[in-house]
């Protein structure tokens, strides 16, 4: 494990550490407060992941309790990995850690790149409680968790409980809910339009304007602007 801090660390770059910062909104009363980067580049961080992916769940789980938002980001990636290869023991037991470890998923890249490999695909056909419980807490990253974990049943032709979850989440404050339940309503129009517009024909009059802008993003020009003059 000291030779995977060791190989992050070497890859630093201060520069690029101090972006990421602003970018990830790290500052006070931002939603990404106190969070420490190294300033690597995403496609790196998964470049180690793959060259120590033969690390176990245990381990995983103490570099998800990183300080550094990489090394946080790089235990996703082996845990979406160790996830899919592994059997229906590993797949309980790293869904219970992620679940337990919410407060450290505490980006929205960090919930992009994993909400659906792991929570999504283990509840795709267990009873969905969860992640209704999840898009009625107080932290915003459950309730991004929430909708983001719908993206597996989406691949899977399933629209259902996204959409109940859209519904539950429309009076959301936080615009980077907005932005995740547009996208997911954008996933939904690109395998069954006639479902998405069912859902903005009966809501976007009251949805915030970035939630709808989002999923109306590739809509001809003509029908998009019609949504939006409304």
């Amino acid at each position: 494990m000291k030779n995977i801090h060791e190989e992050l660390k070497k890859l630093s770059d201060q520069e690029r550490a101090a972006h990421l910062q602003k970018y990830f909104k790290t500052g006070k009363g931002e939603y990404g407060e106190g969070d420490v980067f190294l300033g690597l580049r995403v496609p790196a961080v998964r470049k180690i992941a793959k060259k120590f992916n033969n690390l176990s769940i245990d381990e995983a789980e103490k570099f998800l309790q990183s300080p550094y938002h990489e090394e946080r980001l790089f235990a996703l990636f082996i845990l979406v990995d160790l996830f899919k290869k592994g059997n229906e023991e590993d797949k309980k037991k790293i869904y219970e850690l992620y679940l337990k470890n919410t407060n450290f998923i505490n980006n929205w890249d960090l919930v992009d790149v994993s909400a659906g490999p792991i929570v999504g695909a283990y509840l795709f056909k267990r009873k969905k409680e969860t992640i209704y419980k999840l898009a009625q807490s107080e932290n915003l990253w459950e309730r991004r968790i929430a909708i983001m974990a719908t993206f597996y049943f989406i691949a899977q032709n399933e629209f259902t409980d996204t959409l109940e979850i859209a519904e539950m989440l429309l009076n959301d404050k936080e615009d980077l809910i907005h932005k995740a339940v547009g996208w997911m309503l954008r996933e939904i129009g690109k395998r069954n339009l006639e479902v998405e517009e069912n859902f903005l024909k009966k809501h976007y009059l009251n949805m915030p304007r970035t939630m709808l802008r989002y999923a109306i993003e590739k809509f001809p020009e003509d029908i998009r602007k019609s949504y939006l003059k409304k």
